[in-house]
Order: structure tokens, then sequence, then C-alpha cells
């Protein structure tokens, strides 16, 4: 690739981050095609985890009457049923379970030795353990968080509108929903086609927001 197409390239990510803005009022009754959606998933899915162990699960909701039981939950925003499709992302309690299933995929593919992986299994789960479930919490919460931002920004490049929430009662959504003890719902991201022109939300000047410890 040359210098040029890298610069071109490059360029076209930055707008793609700057053209994202969060979007809550959307046209009805538009349904993203399936391999679009799932796109927009599998490129979420190549977010950065801590230790790769993906802590992550996705709830995809697209048929309207499962919308409508998911609006009170959300305190009745609008998004959640104007738009094609939500997604509850899913942070994971207990990822350590992941590790050797991820560690087993790197073995085969030449890039991690198997003892390596082992002692790292070893050291996820002691700190999995040692740590307890604070430790867990702020993992799933954080890195729920990667993945969300990730999937919004590839929803934006493939043409559709994100809003992420936080705003929900997550006991009354595992509930409603069945999800397992495992799991907590941590943000919910809807997607769709913008109703209204979006606008570019006030942020502060790079100089009140980079931290100098002088």
């Amino acid at each position: 690739m040359t210098t040029s197409s890298s610069q071109t390239s490059g360029s076209e990510t930055i707008q793609t981050l700057l053209s994202r803005h969060s979007v809550r009022r959307y046209k009805k009754g538009v349904r993203i095609q399936e391999d679009i959606l799932r796109e927009i998933l599998e490129v979420a899915g190549r977010a950065p985890s801590a230790w790769n162990l993906q802590h992550w699960k996705f709830l995809v909701i697209q048929e309207q009457d499962v919308k409508e039981k998911l609006l009170p939950i959300a305190y009745n925003q609008p998004a959640i049923v104007d738009s094609s499709a939500v997604v509850v992302v899913l942070g994971d309690y207990q990822a350590n379970k992941n590790a050797e299933a991820v560690f087993s995929q790197s073995i085969a593919a030449g890039v991690m030795l198997p003892a390596y992986a082992e002692r790292s299994i070893v050291s996820i789960n002691q700190a999995y353990e040692a740590a307890g479930a604070e430790f867990a919490r702020q993992h799933a919460y954080l890195n729920a968080g990667l993945v969300s931002m990730q999937l919004m920004i590839a929803a934006k490049a493939l043409g559709y509108d994100t809003v992420p929430m936080t705003g929900f009662n997550a006991q009354l959504l595992s509930e409603q929903f069945q999800i397992e003890p495992r799991y907590v719902p941590a943000m919910i991201v809807c997607i769709g086609v913008s109703d209204e022109p979006s606008h570019q939300s006030p942020r502060l000047p790079l100089e009140q927001v980079i931290y100098q410890n002088l």
C-alpha cells in the first residue's frame, strides 16, 4: 500500500469516527439485511479485550413484539421500538472460562505455544479467584464498553446510525429475557436509519481534557 492510499484510508476512518453521532429518532419499518447485521457484529467482535477473553455476548432483537417487551425496561425510550435492531451487550462475569477455547485457536494458528497457553490459563483463573466478584464485574463492564464502541463504529461505516443506552433496568431485563446469571446487561445499542439530521454534541476543548500533573 502506498503512502497516499494509506493516508486516504486513514482519512476515511477518521471521517467515519467524526460522523458517528448518537441518533434517537429512527425511520420506522427499516430492516437491516441479515448479512449486513452479521458483518456489524463480526467486526464488533474484533474489539480488544483483556487477555483476549472477549467478555461479551450479543442479545439481538429485531422483531417488533420483542422490542415492545423491552420498551418499558428501557424506560420507554422511543429508539427501542423505532430502530431497526436492538443489541443488548452482555458482559461476562466468568470470561475466564473462555480462555481454553480462545487459546486453543491461537495454538492451532501457530501464534501461541501450548506451554504458554497453559500458564496463561492458570494465571487468569487465579486472578479471577483471588480478586473476586468486583474484579469480574469491572472486567465485564469495561470490555463490554469496548465492544459496544466498535459495534457503533462498524454500523456507521456500513451506513447505519446508532445510540448507546445505559438507562435501563438491568435486573428486570435479565429476568424478562432469562439471561443466565453469568452475564450482565451492560449496554443497549440501537441501530437504524436516522429520521432527522444528526449533529455533533459539544465537546470540551482538548486543553480541558488533557490531564497534566504539574
